[in-house]
């Protein structure tokens, strides 16, 4: 979560080094403001894809399958994200937070803990395929129902403790020169915790857990599943992967320019340099935002069985579809995702 309001930073002439007026940085807030008015559509959006997909899970899918519970968790953890935009646009268009203190730290913490969880359930999911495709015949062993469900809980457990230093440092205070209330990490000092090693702590672990870490492994994981996949020549196991990889590489797209922004340090940067660094939060952070509101779509229109399970949800709650829409009556049985190559 980042601030909405303008960060006055004094800038210094180098002949009498007096600082000659704060930095506005009103352009790039109103520009943050604007944009957050997407915010609303992205959470409704997300609702309703989300929420299909839990539908076409439970109606359609057994929840015994290691797939489909880190799917479940992954669609899980895109709510709890959602959840604090409409807060955040609020929040936004104001410059101004009026949920109260309680509030600030329950939004900051649900946030982190939505981007956080979803950054390694990805992970998981990707060396999950790994497992499969690379190891098909020794992988099956492993991959079983306490295999997800104890993985689930170490994402979710790393995920929480994560969230530990935003919850500390979340909090509301008031902004001296504008006399709006704030809720964001404070900037200062706090008297009962040392603010400056939670800072570094925060920064590392967002830098090295959820962006180096995730990147690595997903790539270490592809390229091992591309060689096998093109060695062993079947068709079914590429098509096995296929939703998987565009879901991870949707996700890289939209949220690496975030992180890399938002890592880089706004030390001894001129007003000017901190004009355009605002610039580029506002229009990568709304880009990957995005990704929790299109990511469903991919989840129920790329896999071919979710494509079919749409279309008999489709023509159950509208039967006129039924001589338009191409529909496959399978069971819950034979369509559950039993082996590895029938997953996707």
């Amino acid at each position: 979560m980042e601030s909405t309001t303008p960060d006055y930073n004094y800038t210094y002439d180098d002949d009498d080094e007096k600082p000659v007026g704060p930095c506005n940085r009103d352009s790039d807030n109103l520009l943050g403001a604007q944009l957050s008015t997407i915010y609303y559509f992205m959470f409704l959006f997300s609702l309703f894809g989300n929420g299909l997909v839990l539908v076409i899970i439970h109606r359609f899918e057994k929840l015994t399958t290691v797939t489909n519970i880190l799917l479940l968790n992954l669609v899980v953890s895109s709510l709890i994200f959602m959840s604090s935009l409409p807060f955040l646009g609020v929040y936004k268009q104001l410059s101004n937070w009026i949920f109260g203190k309680v509030m600030c730290k329950i939004v900051g913490s649900v946030y982190y803990l939505g981007f956080y969880s979803s950054v390694l359930f990805l992970t998981l999911l990707t060396f999950d395929r790994h497992l499969a495709v690379v190891y098909s015949m020794g992988g099956s062993q492993v991959r079983n129902q306490r295999y997800a469900l104890l993985s689930c809980a170490v994402v979710w457990l790393v995920s929480g403790l994560a969230c530990i230093p935003q919850m500390i440092l979340h909090t509301t205070f008031i902004h001296h020169m504008t006399n709006k209330t704030l809720c964001q990490e404070h900037p200062g000092y706090l008297t009962f915790v040392d603010a400056d090693k939670l800072r570094d702590s925060r920064f590392y672990l967002q830098l090295f857990l959820f962006l180096l870490f995730p990147l690595i492994v997903i790539v270490y994981c592809y390229i091992r599943i591309a060689i096998t996949v093109i060695s062993s020549k079947i068709v079914t196991k590429f098509k096995t992967v296929r939703l998987i990889f565009i879901i991870v590489l949707l996700f890289f797209i939209c949220w690496t320019p975030f992180n890399v922004v938002q890592l880089l340090p706004d030390e001894d940067l001129s007003c000017e340099e901190l004009q355009k660094r605002g610039y580029a939060l506002q229009v990568t952070r709304d880009i990957a935002y995005i990704y929790f509101c299109i990511s469903p779509i991919f989840y129920t229109f790329v896999g071919r069985k979710f494509q079919s399970y749409f279309r008999q949800l489709l023509v159950k709650r509208f039967p006129g579809l039924k001589k338009h829409i191409s529909v496959s009556q399978v069971s819950r049985t034979s369509m559950s995702t039993k082996s590895t190559q029938n997953e996707l």
